[in-house]
């Protein structure tokens, strides 16, 4: 429900504020930052529109993938599962960014834009502590303490965004207005990555399993094709995102379901 009420705001929203997308693009002080953005550095121009577009490929890969976990995994329990959902629910915040535009054409206080903003550093990083949780359930935790788990993800999430010092007048070519602590957050991704990895084929060897080599190669794709789409302001970058990020998710969730589906 709250995927489908993101959709229809998108495109009530993208409805209004389209015409607003390059005036919003030209005032942006920098481009963003992602794995394909760097390499393109200087090869491709950004484009206004895709922001938009991105956003839209989020939420709604956001509110299908729900929807296919639900219908394959009403009968297959699996603790992972529960995260790997909140990960991808996470994909609908995305839609915050296109508040940006959406002040060109109805002007209103700045400080929505920063509330908009901390929604959005909030799913951020609630679906990257979400996804690390997973690889945890993987390990071997108790899947009784599932609430508790949950309420410190969200705990975690609402701390670092309400704290994160954000500046309403610079935003980069995405939309995303700018914050405090980027490198550091930055790092925290990557030593996220790498213990989840870790995590995922210690699973593999403990329980004998080679679903979770895969699982964990799912998990991979699933954060660099989420980072390339969230990053995107090419046409390359968010067809590459999209790709990847739903090869990953297929991945894991085909794993996830072939493991469990015989225990």
């Amino acid at each position: 429900m709250l995927a489908s009420l993101c959709l229809g705001l998108v495109v009530v929203a993208g409805y209004f504020a389209y015409p607003a997308f390059p005036v919003a693009a030209s005032s942006s002080a920098m481009r963003s930052q992602g794995l394909i953005q760097s390499l393109m550095e200087g090869l491709a121009e950004s484009s206004a529109y895709i922001p938009f577009w991105a956003m839209l490929c989020a939420v709604l890969y956001s509110l299908i993938s729900m929807i296919l976990i639900l219908y394959y995994f009403e009968k297959t329990q699996s603790p992972e599962i529960l995260f790997i959902g909140f990960f991808i629910f996470s994909m609908s915040f995305e839609f915050m960014r296109i508040v940006i535009p959406f002040r060109m054409i109805f002007s209103f206080p700045a400080e929505y834009l920063v509330t908009a903003s901390r929604v959005l550093v909030f799913g951020r990083h609630f679906g990257l502590f979400s996804l690390f949780a997973a690889s945890v359930y993987a390990a071997g935790l108790d899947s009784q303490n599932q609430y508790n788990i949950s309420s410190v993800l969200v705990l975690v999430a609402l701390v670092i965004a309400l704290n994160v010092p954000i500046d309403s007048l610079i935003w980069d070519s995405t939309f995303m207005l700018w914050n405090g602590y980027r490198s550091m957050f930055s790092m925290l991704e990557l030593g996220i990555l790498i213990v989840l990895m870790a995590t995922f084929f210690i699973s593999a060897y403990t329980r004998d399993s080679v679903s979770y080599v895969f699982i964990g190669i799912g998990a991979l794709l699933m954060l660099a094709g989420r980072n390339m789409l969230i990053n995107s302001d090419t046409l390359v970058a968010l067809i590459t995102g999209v790709v990847i990020l739903i090869t990953g998710s297929l991945l894991i969730c085909e794993k996830l379901h072939k493991e469990y589906l015989w225990l």
